[in-house]
C-alpha cells in the first residue's frame, strides 16, 4: 500500500457495507452524501476512531487508565493512518464561567500581560497607584485612637497548600513564638498547628503586639520594618478590638473578619503593601498576580456576583404585573399570604392617606417607591389581639427588600421557588457584568483595562494589540514581546476562520455548534502541526457564503502544511475546492453505506448514479416557487430591538407567510429570534416569568397568533432511553397495538408491559438497555449484548407477544421506512411515521438512542412531532438553521414540509444561510451589514427578489445567481470552480473581504 493514501478495508461500522475506500494523504477530502448514508460512520466512527485508538494504545497502561480509550471500530484494516484530531460541532462549554476568551486560552495570556506590565490605578480617584513606604504605614497606624491594641504581623504564607512544618521550625529558630494560621492563634513554644497539606492556608507571623501611641512610634516603626522584611514588602495590622471607623484605615484592603481568633465581632485586619497604595484615597492594594484577573478565583472575582457577571434580583415588572389592579391586590408575590400582608398594606396606605381600593397606576411616584422599597420614615402598624388593638411604630421594609431578604434567609424550598418567580437575571450592578473586582478593573496597559479588552470583538482586539507595542516603554516591550506575539497570533487565527465579530467576554454556552468548531479549528491552525489527520463535521454550518471563503482558505492552509483533511460536508463551494470527494449512498440507512462516486468535483458531477452529482451539475435543483404569498394576515412587529448589537430595530414579520432571517455571521439573527421574539412572546403569551427577553420596546400583533413554538437543535433527550419513537409518541400507539393482541389480552398485559423503562416487561438484567458495560481498566469499556435478553431489552414473556410475527424489540430495530410499510393497516402509527419520512428521516431506526442523533436530526424530529399535533392554524413556528446536516435532496423535502405548515394558516420564521431555502421564502429579513458591533442593522427586507436587488446586501449578491428574474448591474457572487491550472486564482477567495 502506498504511503500516499489512507486505505480502509472491510468497514462495517453502523450501516457501512464491507466498505473499501482509499483516501489521499496531505489532501483536502470531503465526505458527502444523503443524510444517514454513512458519512459520519466512515469519517468519525471508523477512520478517526481507529487513529485515536492506535495513538492511545501506544501509551503506557498507566496513562491509558486516565485517558480511557475509544472502542475498536468494526473494520478489517485501516492502513496509512496519522495521529487523528476530531473537530466536531459540540458546544465549547456549558459552564456559565466559560467565555470565548477562556476557551481559546486568550484570557490566560491577557492575565499574564496585565500582571507583568499593567499599571494599577485607584478605582476611586483614578490616580496611578504608587509605592508606600514604611513611614507612611506607621503614620496611618498612628491615626488610630490612642490606646488601640494592634498586632503587627508578617503574612509569610498566603492561600497556599501545604503542612508548613519546616516553616514553623524556622520561625521558632528565628525567635518568633506567635502565629495566626487561618485566623487561629498558636503559640509555637506550646503547640504546632496540624495542617492538611491538601488545603490552602494562610500563615501570619505576629512580630509585635502594641498599644497605639505617639510614644510607641519607634517600636511600631521597627516592627513594621521587620514584618516587611519577613513578608517581602507586605504587613498586616490586626486590630482585635477595633474602634468605630477602623476599616477606613486601609480602605478596601481592610476587612472585619468576625469572630476569628476569638477576638469577637470587632476584629479588623488591615493589609499594607510596600508596593501599591493610593495615598490620596487611603486605599491599599494587594500584590498584582495573574489570579488577580481571573473571575474564577476569589482573588479576582467580583465579590457580589462571584465572577458570574449577573445576579438574580426581584424586579418591579414582575412584582407589579397589572398596574390597573387596586393597591390591596397589586402585589402578586404577597397574594398567597393575604391576611398577614393585607394588614401591613392597610397600615402603610393609612400612613399615606390613600385607600387600598386605589389603583396602583393612580398613586404618586413617590408613594409607589416607598411601597416597593420601604418608607422614608416610621409607620404605625395596627394588629388586633384578644386584649384589643396593639400598635407598633417602625419603618416599613418594602415589598422588594422583603422578598430579597426572605429569599436569602428562608430554609423552605417552596418559598424560595415562589420568590424566584418574581426574580430576573440582571447584570451585576457592582461590576457592571465585567466579573472582576474594582482593583483588577483599575489596572491599565496602554491606558486600557482588561475588562475593556474583554468587551472588544476579536477583530477590534487584534487591531488594538497590533498597535500597542509602540506605546510601551522599552522595559515593558521587553517583558511583553512574547506575550503580545501569542495574543496577536491567536486573534489572527480566529479572524481567519470568520470569528472576528465575537467578543472575548461572550459566554461559550451561547455559541453555535459551527462557532465552537471554528474556535477549535483556529486553535489547531495555531498549533502548526504537520502530518496530522483532521476530521471535521460540517465546519461551514452557521457561516454566511460571504465568510465561507476565509474558512476554506484556512482549511487549505492546514493541508498545505502537510496535513490530511477529512471533512463531512454538504456545502457546494467546499466541494468545489476539495481535492477529493467521497460520495456516500446510494440511499439513507440500510440503503446506504456504499461509495457511489469518488474523485474531484467534475468526476462527481459526471457520475451517473450520484444524487449529489445531479444537484452539483444542475440536472436536479430546488425550484423557485411560482408565486410568493401575499401578507394578507397582518404583521407581527418587533419594535425597538436593542439587545446585544441590535441597533434599535423595528422589524415587521408578515403573518401567514414563510420568512427567512439572513445576514452574515454575528449580524444579530439569533438575538432577534431567540432573545427577543421567542422569549418576548413566551413571556407575554404563556405568562412565563422565568424567561427574560432581550431589550426591546414592544411586539405588536401578538393577538393575531395563537401560540409560538421554537424548534431548535438542542437534544431531544439526554439518555440512551430516549429515542425517536418515544419522543414523537408513536411508541405509545405501538405499545397499545401489542397490548391489544390476543396473547397479550389472555395474559392480562397492558401497554405498560411493553415499555423498556419500567419494571414488568423489560429485562431486569440490563434494565431495558439491551447492553451491559464491561469495565476494562486501561482498555476501553466494552459494551456487550445482555446475556439474559440477547440485546432485545425485554424478558421472554414479553417477547412471546408478536404482531405480524414481529416482537416489540423487532419493531424498535426497524427503520422509519420499514415500520411505515409494516404498520400499513394502522393509520395512527402510519401518520406519525409519514411525518418522519416527510422531514427526511426515513432511514432512522425507531429505537436509535437520542444521544447519537445530530443537531439537525434532533431538530427534524421536533418538527415531525410538531406536525403530529392538532393543527389549529395561527401558530408561529421558529426554526434555527433547519438545513443543518441536510443534503440537497433532503433539503427539498424539508422545504415542502415548511410550505405545508404555512399553507395550513401558520407562520414560519427561520434563521438560515442556505440559499435554496432562502429563495423559497415569501419574505426575507436581512441583517448586517457586518457582524458584531458593525452589524445589528436592517439591511434589506422584502421578497427574495427585492433583497437580491439591494446592492448593500451581502445575501442579495449571492441570491442573484439563483433568481433568474432579477436583473441588476451590480456584482454577482462568483461560484464557479477555480481553474486547476491557475494557482493564483486558486489561492484567492471568490469574494474579497473588501466587497
Amino acid at each position: 500500500m502506498s504511503k500516499d493514501f489512507i486505505e480502509v478495508r472491510g468497514a462495517e461500522e453502523h450501516n457501512l457495507k464491507d466498505l473499501d475506500v482509499t483516501i489521499p494523504r496531505e489532501a483536502f477530502n470531503v465526505v458527502t452524501g444523503l443524510s444517514g448514508s454513512g458519512k459520519s460512520s466512515l469519517a468519525f466512527q471508523t477512520v478517526y476512531a481507529e487513529g485515536q485508538r492506535r495513538y492511545i494504545e501506544s501509551l503506557s497502561a498507566y496513562a491509558r487508565n486516565f485517558l480511557g480509550q475509544m472502542d475498536k471500530p468494526q473494520v478489517e484494516a485501516v492502513e496509512g493512518l496519522s495521529p487523528a484530531i476530531s473537530i466536531d460541532q459540540k458546544n465549547a462549554a456549558n459552564n456559565p464561567r466559560s467565555t470565548v476568551g477562556t476557551v481559546t486560552e486568550l484570557h490566560d495570556y491577557l492575565r499574564l500581560l496585565y500582571a507583568r506590565v499593567g499599571t494599577p490605578h485607584c478605582p476611586e480617584c483614578g490616580r496611578e497607584v504608587g509605592e508606600q513606604s514604611a513611614q507612611q504605614m506607621v503614620r496611618r497606624v498612628l491615626e488610630l485612637p490612642e490606646g488601640t491594641k494592634a498586632k503587627i504581623a508578617a503574612p509569610v504564607v498566603r492561600d497556599q497548600k501545604g503542612a508548613f512544618e519546616d516553616l514553623m521550625d524556622e520561625l521558632v529558630a528565628d525567635g518568633y513564638a506567635r502565629v495566626e494560621v487561618d485566623g487561629e492563634q498558636y503559640d509555637l513554644t506550646v503547640e504546632r498547628p496540624d495542617l492538611d497539606e491538601n488545603y490552602d492556608h494562610t500563615v501570619d507571623v505576629v512580630v509585635d503586639r502594641v498599644k497605639v501611641s505617639e510614644d510607641a512610634r519607634s517600636r511600631i516603626t521597627d516592627s513594621v520594618e521587620t514584618a516587611l522584611e519577613e513578608a517581602d514588602g507586605v504587613v498586616k495590622v490586626i486590630l482585635p478590638d477595633a474602634p468605630e471607623g477602623a476599616e477606613e484605615l486601609g480602605g478596601s484592603a481592610a476587612r472585619r473578619s468576625g469572630d476569628l481568633a476569638g477576638d469577637g465581632d470587632d476584629r479588623v485586619v488591615v493589609e499594607f503593601s510596600e508596593e501599591l497604595a493610593c495615598t490620596h484615597c487611603g486605599i491599599d492594594f494587594s500584590e498584582i498576580e495573574t489570579r488577580s484577573f481571573s473571575f474564577n478565583s476569589p482573588h479576582g472575582a467580583c465579590p457580589e456576583c462571584e465572577g458570574i457577571g449577573n445576579t438574580k434580583e426581584v424586579t418591579e415588572d414582575l412584582v407589579i404585573r397589572d398596574p390597573e389592579k387596586p393597591l390591596k391586590d397589586v402585589f402578586e408575590p404577597w397574594s398567597y399570604k393575604r391576611s398577614y400582608y393585607r394588614t401591613r398594606i392597610q397600615s402603610v396606605a393609612k400612613h399615606f392617606d390613600v385607600s387600598v381600593q386605589t389603583h396602583w397606576e393612580n398613586l404618586d411616584d413617590d408613594v409607589q417607591r416607598q411601597f416597593l422599597y420601604g418608607t422614608d420614615g416610621e409607620v404605625v402598624f395596627e394588629r388586633s389581639t384578644k386584649n384589643g388593638t396593639r400598635r407598633k411604630q417602625k419603618r416599613f421594609e418594602g415589598v422588594i427588600p422583603n422578598l430579597e431578604r426572605r429569599h436569602v434567609e428562608t430554609e423552605s424550598k417552596s418559598t424560595r421557588e415562589h420568590i424566584e418567580d418574581y426574580m430576573a437575571v440582571t447584570t451585576c450592578p457592582a461590576c457592571d457584568g465585567t466579573r472582576l473586582k474594582p482593583q483588577s478593573r483599575s489596572v491599565l496597559v496602554d491606558g486600557t483595562s482588561i475588562t475593556a479588552v474583554n468587551r472588544m470583538s476579536i477583530g477590534d482586539a487584534l487591531a488594538h494589540f497590533e498597535s500597542m507595542e509602540a506605546d510601551l516603554t522599552e522595559r515593558e516591550r521587553t517583558i511583553a514581546e512574547e506575550i503580545l506575539k501569542e495574543i496577536r497570533a491567536r486573534l489572527g487565527f480566529m479572524t481567519e476562520v470568520g470569528l472576528e465579530y465575537l467578543t472575548l467576554d461572550r459566554e461559550a454556552s451561547t455559541l453555535s455548534g459551527g462557532e465552537s468548531q471554528r474556535i477549535r479549528l483556529a486553535t489547531q491552525v495555531g498549533s502548526g502541526l504537520v502530518g496530522v489527520l483532521y476530521v471535521l463535521d460540517e465546519p461551514s454550518i452557521g457561516l454566511h457564503q460571504r465568510d465561507n471563503d476565509r474558512l476554506l482558505n484556512t482549511l487549505e492552509g492546514l493541508r498545505d502544511l502537510g496535513n490530511t483533511l477529512l471533512v463531512v460536508e454538504h456545502d457546494e463551494e467546499t466541494m468545489r475546492r476539495a481535492d477529493n470527494i467521497i460520495d456516500m449512498g446510494p440511499g439513507p440507512g440500510k440503503r446506504g453505506g456504499e461509495v457511489v462516486a469518488q474523485g474531484d468535483f467534475d468526476d462527481i458531477c459526471n457520475a451517473n448514479d450520484s444524487i449529489t452529482g445531479d444537484y452539483l451539475s444542475g440536472r436536479k435543483d430546488i425550484p423557485v416557487p411560482g408565486e410568493r404569498r401575499s401578507p394578507d394576515a397582518g404583521e407581527l412587529v418587533v419594535e425597538g430591538a436593542r439587545q446585544h448589537n441590535l441597533k434599535d430595530l423595528d422589524v415587521p414579520l408578515p403573518l401567514g407567510t414563510f420568512t427567512a432571517i439572513t445576514g452574515v455571521s454575528g449580524s444579530g439573527k439569533s438575538t432577534l429570534m431567540h432573545d427577543i421574539l421567542y422569549k418576548g412572546l413566551a413571556r407575554r403569551m404563556n405568562d412565563n416569568t422565568s424567561v427574560d427577553p432581550g431589550e426591546h420596546d414592544d411586539i405588536e400583533g401578538i393577538e393575531r397568533i395563537e401560540t409560538v413554538r421554537l424548534i431548535d437543535q438542542s437534544p431531544i433527550g439526554r439518555t440512551p432511553r430516549s429515542n425517536p419513537a418515544t419522543y414523537t409518541g408513536v411508541f405509545d400507539h405501538i405499545r397499545e397495538l401489542f397490548a391489544s393482541t390476543k396473547l397479550a389480552k389472555q395474559r392480562g398485559y397492558e401497554k405498560g408491559r411493553f415499555s423498556f423503562n419500567v419494571k414488568g416487561g423489560r429485562c431486569e438484567e440490563c434494565g431495558g438497555q439491551g447492553t451491559v458495560k464491561i469495565e476494562m481498566n486501561f482498555l476501553s469499556d466494552v459494551y456487550v449484548p445482555c446475556e439474559e435478553c440477547g440485546g432485545d431489552r425485554y424478558n421472554d414473556e414479553t417477547l412471546d407477544v408478536t404482531y405480524k410475527d414481529a416482537t416489540i424489540s423487532d419493531v424498535l430495530g426497524m427503520s422509519v421506512e420499514e415500520a411505515y410499510d409494516f404498520f400499513e393497516a394502522n393509520s395512527q402509527i402510519r401518520r406519525r411515521l409519514e411525518l418522519l419520512k416527510d422531514v427526511g428521516l426515513d432511514y432512522m431506526r425507531l429505537g436509535q438512542p437520542s444521544t447519537t442523533l445530530s443537531g439537525g436530526e434532533a431538530q427534524r424530529i421536533k418538527l415531525a412531532e410538531e406536525l403530529g399535533k392538532k393543527d389549529t392554524g395561527e401558530t408561529l413556528y421558529l426554526l434555527d438553521e433547519p438545513t443543518t446536516g441536510l443534503h440537497k435532496e433532503d433539503e427539498r423535502k424539508l422545504i415542502d414540509v415548511l410550505h405545508r405548515l404555512v399553507d395550513g394558516g401558520n407562520t414560519v420564521v427561520v434563521i438560515e444561510h442556505e440559499l435554496d431555502l432562502v429563495k423559497n421564502a415569501d419574505h426575507v429579513v436581512d441583517l448586517g451589514p457586518e457582524g458584531g458591533e458593525h452589524g445589528g442593522e436592517l439591511v434589506a427586507s422584502g421578497t427574495p427578489e427585492a433583497v437580491a436587488r439591494d446592492e448593500g446586501s451581502h445575501t442579495g449578491r449571492y441570491l442573484r445567481d439563483l433568481l433568474p428574474d432579477v436583473d441588476i448591474e451590480g456584482p454577482r457572487a462568483d461560484r464557479r470552480k477555480p481553474a486547476q491550472e491557475d494557482e493564483e486564482e486558486l489561492e484567492a477567495p471568490a469574494v474579497s473581504d473588501d466587497d
